[in-house]
């Protein structure tokens, strides 16, 4: 049965939508109409801000005991809706269930581990005659995306309310219904009105209306390349802080002495977490020559192994993408790297046989050169390319011939070789023979991947301006 949403989270309150805009949620599994959204528009956006900006003062000057407090409220209240918050995610795009607990797992935890930001270290630093304090930047407006709003929206949020900021969310209307749950969430978990606030609808007229607005102090966006340059320039006249977690094209370079067994199944997991709808995905696999053929072979084997299916089943490994734009878009890259040349080593166009009901893409993995469109582009699908390199110096050029810079995977069978070879990617995150979850170490990415850093200190330095006192 279609549903209808019809609300945002404004001053403590769900309240309605107060444009006319709708968009229409479908299901990434069926393919069904789920629900008709209200989006909101620029009144909505002016009610928020004035309410963040009005509960500013009294946030910022809440105790470090009355904060942590805050956030723990938080984490509970994600718990209490993480069943809602998993069944939305795999409904809406098409993540498998394993994926979704993990996501939403780690949205609570958030909460938890920005507590421990929560010190006078963390505020008050003394510096000869210097008492270098760091205060809360001021309104912070949020902006997240489709593939997994819960886990963005939280680990955004943790840090910006523990800093003493209050925020307003703009999730992407493409991920309306995983944002439901969150809503309930943020509402059930009781902070004084004005300090969170989400307002749901487009970049046009909400998105530009946020980033413009001369009461924001901060914008944090992840998102696409293309958004983060319009709210840099949005921002501009008013200085606006930015911290911008961009796209990717990230690189997962074979070393020559790589163990197989070990460095194929790291390359597709790399590369296909989440179904491939994920910016830090490892698309670009870098294979030595001198083992091409057997590299070739034993990837494409693991990547027609796969099962696709349904994402509520437990051996699936790749569920559907998230709507019929994103499958007619990940088509539409599939055939253009045939057309340039591409070798085809696994999948190919069209949905796998017996899922033509949802957006189901077969992983596909083909080979071509670093120049060809499908190895520059992002494509946010399940598709990897796999690039030859004569030597290690190639490999590492090959890498950074790119206009992104996120994120880097290196297999070795030398660790310390390994790491030596990560130094010379110019990516801000480079993990060496494994996936390594790790929430207190920055993130963010260079060249056109974007500017600043989250997670943990990183993260909270993002909400605070630096005051400086002198005093003898």
């Amino acid at each position: 049965m279609t549903s209808t949403i019809n609300r945002q989270f404004i001053d403590g309150k769900l309240v309605e939508s107060g444009g006319q805009d709708r968009y229409t949620v479908n299901s990434a599994v069926t393919g069904e109409t789920l629900a008709y959204a209200t989006m909101g528009d620029e009144a909505d956006v002016a009610r928020a801000v004035e309410a963040a900006k009005r509960a500013l003062p009294a946030w910022s000057a809440t105790s470090l005991e009355e904060r942590r407090g805050y956030l723990q409220k938080l984490a509970d209240a994600f718990a209490a809706h993480s069943d809602a918050m998993v069944s939305a995610l795999v409904e809406e795009f098409g993540t498998t269930t394993p994926t979704a607990r993990y996501i939403v797992s780690q949205s609570r935890d958030w909460f938890i581990a920005a507590q421990d930001l929560v010190t006078d270290d963390t505020f008050v630093e003394q510096i000869g005659d210097a008492t270098v304090n760091h205060v809360p930047v001021g309104v912070a407006v949020l902006i997240t995306p489709w593939n997994g709003a819960s886990w963005f929206m939280a680990m955004k949020a943790s840090v910006a309310l523990a800093a003493g900021c209050t925020v307003i969310f703009k999730p992407s209307e493409r991920g309306i219904w995983q944002v439901q749950p969150v809503i309930d969430a943020l509402a059930e978990a009781g902070l004084p009105d004005g300090v969170i606030n989400v307002v749901v609808g487009r970049g046009n007229p909400v998105g530009n209306a946020l980033t413009q607005h001369p009461d924001v102090a901060k914008v944090s966006l992840t998102g696409s390349t293309a958004t983060g340059k319009v709210i840099a320039r949005n921002g501009v006249d008013t200085m606006k802080r930015v911290t911008l977690e961009l796209g990717g094209k990230s690189a997962t370079v074979i070393l020559e002495d790589a163990d197989l067994a070990q460095a194929v199944p790291f390359a597709v997991q790399a590369g296909l977490f989440n179904n491939g709808q994920a910016c830090i995905a490892g698309t670009r696999v870098l294979i030595p020559a001198s083992r091409e053929d057997e590299l070739k072979q034993a990837l494409a084997e693991a990547v027609s192994s796969l099962k696709v299916g349904d994402p509520t089943e437990p051996d699936t490994a790749v569920g559907p993408v998230l709507d019929r734009e994103q499958y007619d878009r990940i088509q539409s890259y599939i055939r253009k790297g045939l057309e340039d040349g591409g070798e085809l080593l696994a999948g190919g166009e069209g949905h796998p046989e017996g899922l033509e009901g949802g957006n189901y893409v077969k992983p596909t993995l083909i080979a071509a050169t670093n120049d060809d469109t499908i190895a520059r582009e992002e494509i946010f699908g399940p598709v990897l390319t796999v690039i030859t390199y004569q030597d290690e110096a190639e490999a590492i050029r090959i890498a950074n011939d790119s206009d992104y810079g996120l994120h880097a995977y290196v297999a070795a069978g030398d660790v310390d070789h390994g790491r030596e070879v990560a130094r010379q990617i110019r990516a801000g995150r480079v993990m060496v023979n494994d996936v390594i979850d790790a929430p207190d170490a920055p993130f963010g990415g260079f060249k056109q991947s974007g500017i600043g850093r989250e997670f943990g200190r990183f993260g909270i330095a993002a909400y605070l301006e630096t005051q400086t006192i002198f005093s003898k």
